[in-house]
């Protein structure tokens, strides 16, 4: 007779309930930065040469924001941390909507960096927490909440600029509903009376060591994947208005269509993995991926552009979470260690693709710049044998 599953805790199911829409909502907003990155470079005279540096500037500053979030966490809880920055963030959308002048988008986007990164670290201690103490794989789920947030953000960008709102209506309007929703949201955070022990526990494991070399292939395809994550989310609006002459409010479109294969991908994407297994799932989907940066170099029109894009949504979908757990096989005993140390690549793949496209679209065009990241996704294929199930590696220092 099987045993009974554990009973959880209505308290605990609040708290989780809390944080995916936490997700959601930094989904959201994230979303609304990058589809109106166009609007953005309009309203400061940001030069395309100078464009690459302000999008790298944040990612680096969200390793940092990350970095020290970790510090603040051991001084007064993740769900502190998140309360406080999350609607912060939300703050700092606000600013970049309403200044006028290149300081000022620096120190709007240098804010939202080092927020979003706090942000990031906090919200994925606190899910990890309540994994720990549900006993079975609940992260995903917060991620598709982002997916679902990312959709809705991308459709609202859509609907300013087809009705020309302007940055100043769009992100302050955004702003002035989510960051309540953001503080409404933070009273039902899970604490230490729900989670007890459970994030500092997987903290503990974080820290643990393990060695870098088996993981390296791993990283490897982490970083070409958030490479072409990189590249969608800063550059996709920007092609089509630029390169193919869209309408805004049609080019958004294509992160739209992004997000939601991102979304309907993870959903069936378990169930592809328990058919078929996780080495042909990556495969398809690095092929895939780069299918669709194949289809949105070539396309003749916006519509092309935005099939191109939503295909590649499909693709990427798979690779990033059997990443994760392809270190989580590889070394049992430190799956959270193993995990640490591949999402550090998920900041490198964001620092090198903005500046990597960037520079081959100002050198060249928007056309043969999305073939860079097409050629990293297919370095994909040969690195899948890495992804299959094998013996657990014993932990060493390294």
């Amino acid at each position: 007779m099987s045993a009974a599953p554990p009973t959880i805790p209505p308290g605990l199911r609040a708290g989780r309930a809390a944080l995916a829409v936490s997700f959601l909502l930094q989904g959201t907003v994230f979303a609304l930065l990058v589809t109106c990155i166009p609007e953005i470079q309009r309203r400061y005279g940001l030069s395309d040469g100078l464009l690459p540096v302000f999008l790298a500037a944040v990612p680096v500053l969200a390793g940092v924001g990350s970095i020290l979030s970790e510090q603040l966490v051991k001084r007064t809880g993740a769900r502190t941390v998140l309360r406080v920055v999350q609607p912060a963030v939300c703050l700092s959308l606000a600013a970049v909507g309403l200044g006028g002048t290149l300081w000022q988008l620096a120190l709007a986007l240098g804010a939202f960096g080092l927020l979003v990164g706090a942000l990031d670290a906090s919200m994925n201690m606190l899910g990890v927490g309540l994994q720990h103490r549900y006993g079975r794989s609940i992260m995903i789920g917060f991620h598709a909440a982002f997916s679902l947030g990312g959709i809705l953000g991308a459709a609202l960008a859509g609907l300013g600029s087809h009705y020309a709102l302007g940055l100043p209506v769009l992100f302050g309007t955004a702003a002035a509903v989510v960051a309540p929703l953001a503080v409404l949201t933070g009273i039902r955070f899970s604490g230490p009376a729900e989670l007890g022990d459970a994030v500092r526990e997987a903290a503990e494991a974080a820290a643990r060591s393990v060695p870098w070399r088996p993981l390296l292939p791993l990283c490897l395809a982490m970083a070409f994947a958030y490479i072409a994550d990189a590249s969608v989310s800063n550059y996709s609006v920007k092609y089509l208005t630029d390169g193919l002459g869209s309408p805004e409010d049609i080019a958004k479109l294509s992160y739209l269509g992004y997000m939601v294969a991102m979304l309907l991908g993870r959903a069936l994407g378990d169930r592809a993995v328990q058919r078929f297994g996780a080495v042909p799932v990556v495969r398809a989907g690095a092929a895939l991926a780069a299918l669709g940066f194949a289809v949105a170099a070539l396309a003749p029109a916006a519509w092309a552009g935005i099939a191109g894009f939503t295909v590649l949504g499909f693709g990427i979908c798979a690779i990033i979470p059997q990443v994760f757990a392809a270190g989580g096989r590889l070394f049992p005993a430190d799956s959270d260690a193993a995990v640490a140390r591949l999402n550090l690549f998920n900041y490198v793949g964001f620092l090198l693709g903005s500046p990597l496209v960037g520079a081959i679209a100002d050198a060249s065009s928007y056309r043969w710049a999305l073939l860079a990241p097409m050629l990293l996704v297919l370095a994909v294929l040969p690195l899948a044998d890495r992804f299959a199930p094998a013996p657990a590696l014993a932990p060493a220092v390294g």
